[in-house]
């Protein structure tokens, strides 16, 4: 039998997301009901919703959830009714990245997070009136108040948890630190710049800076991001809209060649490129901010040939959620990873105006709370 519940819902790509009573269909096996407490809001989504990442509609987005179980499929062990979780991406968990303990790299990854449908090409989810609505968005689809989440996507934490303050950690967050702490596995000494620091390279910072990394550079074109940076962490900041080459700003920072280490959170081509060239010799570049498919970077293969240089890309900051969400909140809790700095909670009538704050640039992460 289903239920009613209210859901932010995107009839078309590049239209107006309007909040509307939905209907909630019966829990498959490997399911959850999860009551949405507190839901990020995430670039992945907007992307998504103006058709700069592929999309179907009519949709249910939102993958920062953070709420209570309230019902349970049979194959759920993950958490039970009345227990507080947070939500991240799904994964197969038995596929060779899966089981190698790379989950972030599913076989399935673009199935079970982008797919909109179960495997078996139903939703969880359907308009009021009866119509399909695609859904399962990472596994969750939080922009729900009743949300049918994939087993995987599940993290339990503690029941005093915050939920409004840590549901960004299950994408955003957890992408920027995850890629200092993982993917480029950032040393005690080092040097690492960060380049865009919205919400992923802001955590980026944070996490850089409780790796104890010597110099932490943060490049962005807005003042007041740079501002904060500093505050989070960064030793240097560049704002590259008043230099006349990044490049040369950091190898002056980091002399003769550039930086150990270098994340770009932009997803912008031609930043990419000064991300690879700003390596010093042996050194690590990751991209976690993601362009549109297809698009290419062009690399100087000599220079990375000769300076031994690596490039990768990450998903999720390569982070197995159940462990790095409670991580983080720990970090936080020892005062080394103060992420309400950079949040700001709208509630979900006010969704307008966080979705625009957040495409201006006005709030850093915004957050929609549901209570």
């Amino acid at each position: 039998m289903s239920r009613e519940t209210t859901a932010l819902v995107l009839r078309e790509v590049n239209g107006p997301f309007t909040l509307e009573t939905i209907k909630v269909n019966p829990l498959k096996p490997d399911e959850a009901l999860v009551e949405i407490q507190a839901t990020g809001l995430c670039h992945t989504d907007l992307s998504c919703a103006t058709g700069a990442l592929p999309a179907q509609t009519p949709a249910v987005f939102g993958h920062e959830g953070g709420g209570v179980v309230v019902e349970t499929g049979a194959e759920v062990d993950e958490a039970s009714v009345g227990d507080k979780v947070l939500l991240s991406y799904a994964f197969c968990n038995n596929c060779k990245q899966c089981t190698s303990g790379r989950a972030p790299y599913c076989d399935l990854m673009m199935q079970l997070n982008f797919g909109g449908v179960r495997a078996d090409g139903t939703s969880g989810l359907a308009l009021g009136d009866g119509a399909p609505l695609r859904a399962h968005f990472f596994g969750q689809s939080s922009f729900s108040r009743l949300a049918v989440v994939h087993r995987k996507s599940l993290v339990k934490v503690p029941q005093d948890t915050p939920l409004e303050l840590f549901a960004p950690l299950g994408c955003g967050l957890q992408t920027g630190a995850g890629s200092i702490l993982n993917t480029l596995n950032v040393q005690e000494g080092s040097t690492v710049a960060i380049f865009g620091v919205g919400s992923v390279g802001l955590s980026a910072v944070m996490a850089a800076r409780i790796r104890k990394a010597k110099e932490i550079i943060a490049v962005d074109i807005q003042p007041s991001r740079l501002e904060l940076a500093r505050e989070l962490g960064a030793t240097k900041t560049i704002n590259s809209t008043e230099v006349d080459d990044v490049l040369q700003e950091i190898r002056k920072i980091c002399p003769p060649s550039g930086v150990d280490y270098a994340l770009d959170c932009s997803g912008i081509i031609k930043v990419i490129e000064t991300m690879v060239d700003s390596l010093a010799p042996c050194g690590r570049a990751c991209s976690a901010g993601a362009p549109a498919p297809g698009k290419r970077a062009s690399i100087d293969v000599f220079s990375h040939l000769v300076m031994g240089k690596e490039y990768v890309g990450c998903h999720q900051g390569g982070s197995i959620a159940k462990e790095m969400i409670p991580y983080l909140i720990e970090q936080h809790n020892q005062q080394k990873y103060p992420l309400e700095k950079i949040i700001k909670t709208y509630d979900i009538n006010d969704f307008d105006r966080a979705i625009k704050d957040a495409k201006d640039g006005v709030t850093i992460k915004a957050v929609l709370r549901w209570t």
